[in-house]
């Protein structure tokens, strides 16, 4: 075999380790092509792609650097978050051809594990310009807010020697799953979130925190000084689930000092927007209103964490630049939470989330429909009414299509007709530009939004789709039939888009699922899995349907509002929508008729429900088994949804 006058691979006289790397290198570069859309060249270029040398499997910025510079100048290192692989540019082609000849197959030793590099050569790199996050409204976080000393006296003042739940009686300890934790003032009780009000524990808080607290007074962070002290105790690996501190059981701010070693808190809206903050070592954490109330807050339990290498001791939100992307080691850390504790019920501006004004909410029915009238008022209350009101937000959070629905869409043929039916803001309808694509969606403000994109869309239920029987080749039904409250609707949903498909045409169906973790993964969705009731926080609640829904029997299940980015407790709930910055109307009542389901907020921004019906495992493939003049092609399971590819075949 001839050799590669470039130098990029040599393959004469090649020894059985060289072969080696070879294939190793050949199945990198197949991996990130079909993985990550990463195309890698013959030819030596300036840019190399580092496959197994990524921030997502433990190799660090610093680390990596060292070894790249042994082939010469490098003039940029980019690290994406979380993946397995990196990009260098070097100064010139040769010092890449040198580094590329040198570094494939090398063995680095990081993490407790072996990362063996395989390098390729690609032709360009993405540019990244600066990428900034802003901390939630009310958040603060003040580095160097203790010495070093007052840091040690905090320490040496919890003693971790007593028994779980005992000791003495000025302080109750616990060993949770995922840290220790010792209570002060009061013992907050993790199996209904909540502190007994009439049951103080006698020794109050440490002195030693009573220098910490008058500062905060002083510097005019809390002007009530608190009762309450949670001290939780983390080792590397560890962390905590994602919550909010229960509104009725503490007041508005709370503070928490981190101690021993820094870490990274990640913070979640309820619209899904998330924001990574660290928490340098001897900072202060202080929170209020919308970012104390509204935002979830937690610790995701890994032994490092991704830090900017730019402020690597600040109290910074850490962003998805692969610029300034490195790892940090975690250390033991221990977090002093200083709250007061709550007597008057809460009346904050963020109901949908406080457990002190749900519970002053009149109950009503709240079953299942048992009629297919019922069934209609529902999804029309909770599904078609909600998306005319949030259709511009929501909207503006859905981009990027999904690999495989994308996939899908190439694989048609030149001149095909396809038919996506539910098709929302229209981020499908331009994927395949050589087949000709039509949307259409119940709601008339998305429609107009995939016209404005210059896409064809029209208005219509997707139980009647106004198409002819047998005209189109394809149809695509992403994230739509799960909003069909009766199984018989679902079912009907699914045999209407059959009716446009022509014989041998296909249809691809996508739906929520109830098991958001499979085959030992996590969803995308999914914030905290496995959360054990002791330690999982913030309200849940029965949802207030309308009255004139007739009331239905007391077999039927209730439907339940969804606690966002976690685990699905039922499969027929109400998932919350936040509509971030809007200014909300007088509300007439909860759930009205014309309010679009929204929750009878009076000050703050308002909140949606969206009913869905989550498919349990098998449960899509069943349905369309009692589809006449169906194949079924495939099924599986992606990122948190069930799919079904059908074909028809007559």
């Amino acid at each position: 075999m001839d050799s590669n006058d470039d130098g990029n691979v040599k393959t004469a006289k090649m020894t059985k380790a060289n072969k080696k790397v070879l294939r190793k290198q050949m199945k990198a570069s197949h991996l990130l092509l079909k993985h990550e859309g990463i195309e890698t060249v013959s030819h030596s270029t300036q840019n190399l792609v580092v496959a197994n040398g990524g921030l997502g499997n433990g190799v660090s910025r610093e680390q990596l650097q060292e070894v790249l510079r042994e082939s010469g100048s490098v003039e940029r290192l980019l690290m994406p978050p979380n993946k397995p692989y990196s990009f260098v540019t070097y100064g010139c082609t040769e010092d890449a051809r040198r580094c590329h000849a040198a570094l494939n197959g090398r063995q680095l030793q990081c993490q407790g594990h072996t990362a063996t590099l395989y390098l390729c050569f690609v032709d360009k790199v993405g540019l990244y310009s600066g990428i900034s996050a802003e901390m939630p409204p009310g958040l603060k976080v003040l580095e160097n807010f203790v010495t070093p000393e007052e840091e040690a006296q905090l320490l040496e003042a919890v003693d971790w020697t007593s028994c779980d739940g005992g000791g003495n009686d000025d302080a109750v300890q616990k060993t949770l799953k995922h840290r220790r934790v010792k209570h002060f003032g009061y013992e907050f009780r993790y199996d209904n979130n909540n502190v007994d009000k009439n049951k103080p524990l006698p020794g109050g808080l440490p002195a030693v925190c009573g220098v910490v607290l008058e500062r905060c007074l002083v510097q005019n962070h809390i002007s009530i000084r608190p009762d309450q002290l949670t001290v939780n105790e983390y080792q590397p690996g560890q962390g905590i689930p994602s919550h909010v501190d229960t509104h009725s059981a503490f007041e508005d701010t709370i503070l928490s000092l981190s101690l021993g070693a820094k870490t990274v808190m990640d913070f979640r809206h309820p619209d899904g927007h998330s924001v990574a903050v660290m928490l340098p070592r001897r900072s202060l954490l202080i929170m209020k209103g919308e970012s104390r109330y509204l935002w979830t807050h937690g610790i995701t339990p890994r032994k490092f964490d991704m830090v900017p290498v730019s402020n690597t001791e600040k109290p910074v939100t850490v962003t998805p630049d692969p610029c300034d992307l490195t790892l940090n080691e975690r250390g033991t850390r221990t977090s002093f939470t200083f709250r007061k504790v709550r007597h008057k019920p809460c009346d904050c501006v963020y109901p949908s989330a406080c457990d002190s004004q749900q519970a002053l909410q009149v109950p009503l029915p709240r079953t299942l429909p048992g009629t297919d009238v019922d069934a209609v008022r529902l999804e029309s209350q909770f599904v078609h009414s909600v998306y005319e009101e949030i259709a511009g937000h929501f909207s503006n959070t859905r981009h990027s299509p999904w690999p495989r629905v994308g996939d899908f869409l190439r694989s048609l043929p030149p001149g095909a007709m396809v038919a996506d039916v539910g098709c929302g803001n229209g981020k499908y309808l331009g994927i395949n530009p050589s087949v000709f694509t039509v949307g259409c969606d119940r709601s008339r403000n998305l429609v107009q939004i995939c016209a404005d994109r210059g896409f064809q869309a029209f208005v219509s239920d997707a139980l009647e789709v106004p198409l002819r029987s047998g005209v189109c080749d394809a149809c695509i039904s992403v994230a739509v039939i799960h909003h069909f409250s009766t199984q018989e609707r679902r079912l009907a949903a699914i045999r209407e888009l059959v009716r446009v498909l022509r014989p041998g045409g296909r249809v691809l169906l996508y739906v929520w699922a109830l098991e958001q973790e499979y085959h030992s993964q996590k969803s995308k969705y999914l914030k905290e899995r496995g959360v054990s009731p002791l330690e999982r926080t913030g309200p849940t609640s029965a949802v207030q349907t309308d009255t004139n829904i007739s009331a239905a029997r007391l077999d039927q299940p209730e439907l339940s509002i969804h606690m966002n980015r976690m685990a699905f407790s039922s499969q027929d709930l109400l998932v919350p929508w936040h509509l971030k910055g809007s200014v909300q109307k007088n509300s007439q009542g909860p759930g009205l008729p014309g309010t679009g389901g929204r929750q009878p907020v009076s000050r703050g921004d308002p909140v949606y429900h969206r009913y869905y019906h989550v498919f349990h495992e098998g449960e899509l493939e069943e349905l369309c088994r009692r589809v006449r003049n169906v194949t079924m092609e495939s099924s599986y399971y992606d990122q948190g949804n069930w799919c079904v590819i059908l074909q028809k075949t007559m």
